[in-house]
């Protein structure tokens, strides 16, 4: 329990998506930028999201082969997107981007917490 992932391609599943998510958070798309906008988080600190999200996507591969890593950076994002739903409620941002992006990519990271490390 929480040393290597097992099976591992869920939590390399969840490095891409992460990584991509911060590919597009560099020249955030409107969807994303809507979503600052909707729960008040500044588009000038939106670089702050890029490097969080870049550092859990290292996390997550260096995780694969070191015990405990990938276990601390999958906890991590459940952690980010924890908050990120606390800020949607908190705002009243729930609309379709909270539905679809915050609660997917929660239950998404969530999901491989407990496949990869848990069960």
């Amino acid at each position: 329990m929480f040393a290597t992932p097992d099976p591992v391609w869920p939590v390399l599943l969840l490095a891409v998506v992460v990584g991509g998510d911060a590919l597009m958070s560099i020249r955030p798309p409107a969807f994303i930028r809507d979503c600052y906008a909707g729960v008040g988080f500044p588009l000038e600190w939106g670089w702050a999201l890029v490097y969080i999200k870049a550092l859990a996507t290292a996390g997550l591969i260096v995780g694969v082969w070191h015990d405990g890593v990938g276990v601390a950076a999958t906890a991590g994002v459940v952690a980010y997107f924890v908050a990120a739903f606390i800020a949607h409620i908190r705002a009243g941002f729930v609309g379709v981007t909270f539905w679809i992006n915050c609660l997917g990519m929660l239950a998404l990271s969530l999901g491989v917490l407990v496949w990869s490390f848990v069960w």
